[in-house]
């Protein structure tokens, strides 16, 4: 960042107290101000909205969306040496304006670099003019990472190498725009922005309003429709694939599939089969065949590229030569991100298109020509020196990556050695200067370096431009600490016109035609987690109750001695369950695995779910610390009961009944029949402990429907007869097999045509066998038998579904 006098605001005083320590930096353009320090046009209606809220009011609208983003449970995350962790999405509460008229002009000048690029990618990987005429050298090309020979010579089924790509774009003392780098790998942040918007315009839902800014959803929709458009041509689906949940952007892979209503797929939910790609669901394999991948191509296929790849699936490259699938982007256009090329890209735009580049790159020369190599010696003061193939922008976190004016004379030399002993592998380039942007801090406005990503996506005519995108903002004015893995911010970038926009939405028009998903498409892998959330859900409940029982006994004697808590701390320990401690850890992670369960299908899960299920984490996380057994832990379990059953409620009353839900609502009866079972073998057995049929029933939940139901004292008959064999209490073990013999019936069908499945014979046998039956027959043996033969069913499911 260029170094300078700071200056106050010149001009007039405005009433805008928000600028009043607005100081932008000499020799810097500034986003919001002009040269003579007044708001520009775009800015000034803006500001003096901002003006009118006042800073209590602005305050609290910031704090809205700051607590949207919590609550949408929006994170990425972060690897230091500390190693990785989640962070909540750091917004900057003020977003970036551009006028729509210079947004044409970036818009023509990153679609020209786009088509470029797809030139350039299909020369390398085809017939390489370039490198045969020497417009680009031949080594630098093949001792880049990104160069993947197993694809050379195969042309996309779309016909296209690209699809989607993103620029960072800076703005230089000049006030023209410059591009920083080029993303063609698997772009990131699309998501983020969409996010980004969301919570700016809850907290500035009246001044969004009354401006013209250009909307989202029309960029996303066409782009979703070109994809479908594409896979329905090659009778396939669309997938997004993600290296999963460890990845630092999951959570917007997970958004972008929830928001555009698209699978969201790992590696190891496909396979190759008869030369084509094909998803595994819960009705057998299904053809993929447009892939938007979010991984790195090198790991997507360990048969031809990374062999030590856990993320792909093998034989992914195969499939793409034979033209089953088209991935966006095509695998090895990751090379048009090397920081070399920048210097070779007007030289070939003349060549290819015989145009100069509408938007030029960030200066850069390659150390691999004598003439340049000289040239950034000479001038190190002046330049960023790093790695020819790194991808990385200049002023992006990099170890190896120097700015030849912080050097000292040792390291001056060094550098310089190192340059002339591998001049090919080094780059220098023009030291980022960027413009600034304010951001709120404190009540004031003050200004932060920024850049801006810019999002562009290939639709049947042609590319469209994301009108917006996201900006990265500093948290100080070193340029170098604008990057997220660094602590920069995210701000919303707003285009606005001088006139009303369209209001576009991903809703299809009226007139436009439509088909419903059918059931079976849903993955194995997303059915298991499912169903193990259901189970975990479940398991965590039973647990809840049986401690609450416990711990009201406890508060009642003080006698944690007494025969019926002590066979109660005797029966759970085999499960892991200590009851020294009030909160047990078992539970804590039995509640843990169902949140980490749900984190594997954050795509199918909505923001509500998933902010009741981190409330239930964070509820018992904070319980362990503070809670004392007891009338404490009583409580404690009376409140994880309510939020337990707030959570299930919102599964059973909002969630689509699809074959998802099946599977979750199989998991929930799976447990709590093994649950019931259980617990009624060990309570009612004979010579039970006096106590355990009231425990029993207090645990089942059943203590008012025993009342009213059985005209006696309870018995070990009327609470088997009421927890076991009674069809009507949704508590019973009956109840619960009812429940599955329904869901598992309407399953996808496996096996040939016509053929009930293991899992469906199974129920329908042991459901007939226990509705049948008499209480007098129903021994703690019996009872034990039982729930093994419950927890059976989940053997033959996963054998038939989640195989």
């Amino acid at each position: 960042m260029a170094k300078g006098n700071q200056k106050k605001i010149r001009g007039n005083p405005l009433r805008h107290s928000l600028l009043e320590h607005y100081q932008p930096i000499d020799g810097v353009v500034d986003e919001m101000v002009d040269a003579a320090g007044n708001p520009r046009p775009v800015w000034k209606n803006f500001i003096d909205a901002l003006e009118e809220l006042g800073p209590e009011k602005l305050g609290q609208r910031f704090a809205r969306a700051d607590q949207y983003l919590r609550d949408a449970g929006v994170y990425y995350r972060v690897y230091d040496k500390a190693g990785a962790n989640e962070r909540e999405w750091p917004l900057a509460h003020v977003p970036l304006l551009i006028e729509d008229k210079e947004w044409a002009e970036i818009s023509a000048g990153l679609i020209q670099r786009a088509d470029l690029f797809e030139e350039i990618v299909a020369d390398i990987y085809g017939p390489n003019r370039l490198i045969e005429k020497g417009i680009l050298p031949a080594g630098l090309i093949a001792a880049s990472p990104e160069y993947l020979r197993p694809v050379v010579g195969t042309v996309p089924a779309s016909g296209h190498f690209l699809h989607f790509c993103a620029f960072e774009l800076g703005r230089g003392p000049d006030g023209s725009w410059w591009v920083l780098g080029d993303r063609t790998q698997a772009p990131s942040g699309a998501g983020f922005a969409l996010e980004n918007r969301v919570a700016t315009t809850r907290a500035l839902s009246d001044i969004y309003g009354e401006m013209h800014v250009h909307r989202l959803a029309g960029f996303f929709r066409r782009f979703r429709d070109a994809l479908i458009g594409m896979a329905k041509e090659n009778d396939g689906r669309v997938a997004i694939l993600t290296p999963g949940p460890l990845n630092e952007t999951y959570y917007e892979h997970a958004y972008i599939a929830r928001y555009l209503g698209i699978m969201l797929l790992e590696g190891e939910d496909l396979t190759v089969s008869g030369g084509k790609l094909m998803v595994r669901t819960v009705s057998g394999l299904m053809p993929i065949s447009m892939l938007w991948r979010r991984l790195d191509a090198a790991f997507a296929d360990p048969l031809e590229l990374r062999p030590d790849s856990q993320i792909g699936t093998p034989g992914l490259v195969e499939a793409i030569r034979q033209g089953a699938v088209s991935t966006v982007n095509a695998l090895g256009s990751g090379l048009m991100e090397t920081r070399a090329l920048l210097a070779f890209l007007p030289k070939i735009s003349r060549e290819l298109r015989g145009e100069e580049l509408l938007l030029p790159s960030v200066a850069t020369w390659w150390c691999g020509q004598d003439s340049e190599r000289r040239h950034v010696l000479a001038n190190l003061d002046r330049m960023v020196v790093g790695p020819a193939l790194s991808t990385r922008l200049a002023f992006e976190d990099d170890d190896q990556t120097r700015l030849g004016s912080a050097l000292t004379a040792d390291e001056r030399a060094a550098l310089i050695a190192r340059i002339e002993s591998d001049s090919g592998g080094f780059v220098g380039q023009e030291a980022v200067t960027l413009s600034t942007t304010p951001v709120y801090v404190g009540g004031w406005l003050e200004p932060r370096p920024a850049s801006l990503r810019v999002y562009l996506a290939r639709t049947s005519e042609g590319w469209t431009v994301m009108p917006g995108g996201f900006a990265r903002v500093g948290l100080s004015l070193d340029p170098t600490a604008i990057a997220m893995q660094r602590g920069g911010q995210a701000a919303d970038v707003w285009v606005v016109s001088d006139r009303p926009v369209e209001r576009e939405t991903l809703l299809p028009q009226e007139h436009d035609s439509f088909a419903r998903t059918m059931p079976g498409s849903l993955p194995s892998r997303a059915a298991e987690n499912l169903t193990w959330l259901g189970r975990y859900i479940e398991r965590s409940e039973d647990t809840v109750r049986i401690l609450r029982a416990y711990h009201v006994r406890l508060a009642e004697t003080s006698d944690p001695d007494m025969p019926l808590l002590a066979d109660v701390r005797d029966y759970l320990e085999p499960f892991g369950i200590d009851l020294e401690a009030a909160i047990p850890p078992a539970l804590i992670g039995t509640l843990d695995s169902a949140v980490y369960s749900a984190g594997q299908i954050r795509d199918r899960f909505s923001p509500d779910g998933w902010l009741a299920l981190k409330d239930l984490s964070k509820t018992i996380h904070q319980f362990a610390t503070t809670v004392a057994p007891g009338d404490d832990a009583t409580r404690a379990m009376t409140v994880m009961l309510r939020k337990l059953a707030g959570f299930s409620g919102l599964l059973h009353e909002n969630m689509y009944r699809f074959t998802g839900w099946r599977f979750l609502e199989i998991g929930r009866r799976i447990e709590r029949g093994i649950q019931i079972a259980r617990t009624l073998a060990r309570l009612t057995r004979s010579g039970a402990t006096d106590g355990s049929l009231d425990m029993m029933l207090e645990i089942g939940d059943s203590v008012m429907t025993h009342r009213r139901q059985y005209p006696v004292r309870a018995g070990r008959r009327t609470v088997i007869d009421l927890l076991a064999l009674d069809p009507l209490n949704p508590r019973s073990i009956l109840f619960q097999l009812e429940r599955l013999k329904a869901e598992i019936g309407l399953l996808p069908s496996v096996g040939p045509e016509g053929h009930m499945s293991v899992a469906a014979k199974e129920i329908l046998q042991l459901n007939t066998a226990i509705a049948v039956m008499e209480p007098s027959e129903m021994s703690a043996e019996v009872l034990d038998d039982l729930a093994t033969e419950i927890g059976n069913l989940y053997n033959s499911l996963a054998k038939a579904y989640f195989g």
